[in-house]
C-alpha cells in the first residue's frame, strides 16, 4: 500500500481542492419577447413574459 513520504502542506491541499470548487457562470437565455438575458425557466423581469404568455404586470416607473 502506498504511503506518502512527506506531509502535504495546507496550501498544496487547498490548491488541489479549489480547482473543483470554482463557480461557473450562469446559463443565460434570451427572452423571446424583448431579447433580455434571463435564467432559463424564469419569468422575464423586464417584460413579464414566460413561454410567450404574460404572467406578470410590469409597471413603468419613470
Amino acid at each position: 500500500m502506498a504511503v506518502p513520504k512527506y506531509k502535504t502542506s495546507k496550501a498544496r491541499t487547498r490548491a488541489r481542492k479549489s480547482v473543483n470548487m470554482r463557480l461557473s457562470a450562469p446559463n443565460l437565455v434570451e427572452c423571446g419577447t424583448c431579447g433580455n438575458k434571463v435564467l432559463p425557466h424564469r419569468v422575464c423581469p423586464k417584460c413579464g413574459f414566460y413561454r410567450g404568455r404574460q404572467v406578470l404586470e410590469i409597471e413603468d416607473i419613470g
